[in-house]
């Protein structure tokens, strides 16, 4: 077992917590896969079933709010209780498992409920491993690191829709998909596993942590999270994506996950590139990144084949700096004490105005496109004043 001393030399630290990174990333590789395959059919799936639109949108957002509003709690009890490990593995196991049984659904309202506990998974979890996390990048950097194992989490996210597009190319089917995923799920835990048998304690990975505190959050935490919010208000979920594509015919159906496969691998060279971006510029950093992700929306909604998928570039540029740098930057505003808290905090405001955004434009959807991609290009607009601002504040 390797346990990391506090008497190590940064170098080794630094050694070690590459391995511990590395190791989480191949978690969230098979993971990944699983969910992320997943997600790439459920949008049409759940047309297939039956489901509208609103219907589309509604359970997309409303998956999304439970997957990041119980991380406030969730991120609460894992810094009160220091069971890191403990509640990564149950969030895992509900996360991962949920697939393949949407194999077994044969009504819309049934593949919903699976669809929120996967998110229900992935929120009890998310807050404690990157609480973990957050220790192993604070000697080799923040944002390389987060941004390292956003990566590898999206390799996954990538080979996951092309399996599931494969299936489907075959004549498998959509519950068939489902069941193929059942083989990533099982590897995603059986790592983690060894992963905390291997690092039992990720905390002693951190040297020259900052001063516990127990007073509340820093006022730039708090400005952060309201440029956040605007871009998770702005930014469409995929099932409803999906479901425009499969609408319109503009790209046929074995085609669908291929596109959201391109938008991950997109989504991994993002992450590594902004990653080391944001380890010299900082925040500012994500302003640039909204730049480019505010054009998803017109393509996407508006283009045609070779459009829409220039559209799901944008989209994964933008998804790719969301799961690496906004938690790399919420990593060094908070004290080691109270990240567990801080990223629940940080992820159900995210959560909140995600669900709004993603209902109010399935919404809109069924009554204006042009007034859903308006809604969607403004709102992450005006997160880059926000961030800019806060320039001073590093």
């Amino acid at each position: 077992m390797e346990s990391p001393k506090k008497n190590r030399s940064v170098n080794d630290l630094k050694g070690v917590a590459i391995k511990f990174v590395v190791l989480l990333g191949i978690v969230s590789l098979f993971s990944d896969m699983t969910y992320e395959g997943a997600r790439s059919i459920t949008g049409p799936y759940l047309a297939v079933l039956g489901a509208s639109a609103t219907v589309v949108g509604f359970v997309a957002g409303f998956g999304e709010l439970i997957g990041y509003a119980l991380r406030l709690v969730s991120g609460y009890i894992s810094d009160r209780t220091e069971k890191y490990w403990a509640i990564t593995l149950i969030g895992y196991g509900l996360n991962l498992f949920a697939v393949p049984f949407l194999a077994l659904t044969g009504r819309w309202e049934l593949a919903a409920a699976l669809m929120v506990i996967e998110r229900l998974g992935k929120a009890i979890r998310t807050p404690a491993r990157d609480a973990m996390l957050s220790h192993a990048t604070k000697n080799i950097g923040h944002g390389w690191g987060f941004g390292l194992h956003e990566a590898m989490d999206q390799t996954g996210a990538v080979l996951g829709p092309l399996i599931v597009s494969a299936v489907l190319y075959l004549k498998g089917g959509y519950q068939t998909g489902f069941m193929v995923l059942l083989i990533p799920a099982v590897l995603a835990l059986s790592v983690l596993l060894t992963a905390w048998w291997l690092y039992p304690r990720p905390r002693d990975l951190e040297v020259n942590a900052p001063k516990l505190e127990t007073k509340g959050f820093p006022r730039v935490f708090w400005i952060y999270l309201l440029a956040v919010i605007f871009i998770a208000a702005g930014y469409v979920d995929f099932p409803l994506i999906s479901f425009h594509f499969q609408k319109t015919a503009i790209v046929s159906e074995n085609w669908i996950p291929t596109f959201y496969a391109v938008a991950m691998g997109v989504d991994a060279i993002a992450a590594l590139i902004f990653g080391k971006l944001f380890d010299k510029l900082g925040i500012p950093t994500l302003a640039i990144v909204s730049v480019f992700s505010a054009l998803f929306a017109p393509l996407v909604f508006l283009g045609g084949f070779n459009l829409a998928l220039l559209g799901m570039a944008l989209w994964g540029v933008g998804m790719g700096a969301q799961e690496s740098i906004m938690r790399a930057a919420v990593a060094g505003m908070v004290p080691a004490n109270r990240r567990g808290t801080a990223y629940g905090v940080f992820n159900t405001g995210y959560g909140l105005f995600w669900f709004l955004g993603s209902a109010f434009m399935g919404i809109l959807y069924d009554v204006s496109l042009p007034a859903l991609i308006i809604f969607s290009m403004v709102m992450q607009l005006v997160s880059i004043p926000i961030l800019l601002s806060l320039r001073k504040s590093q």
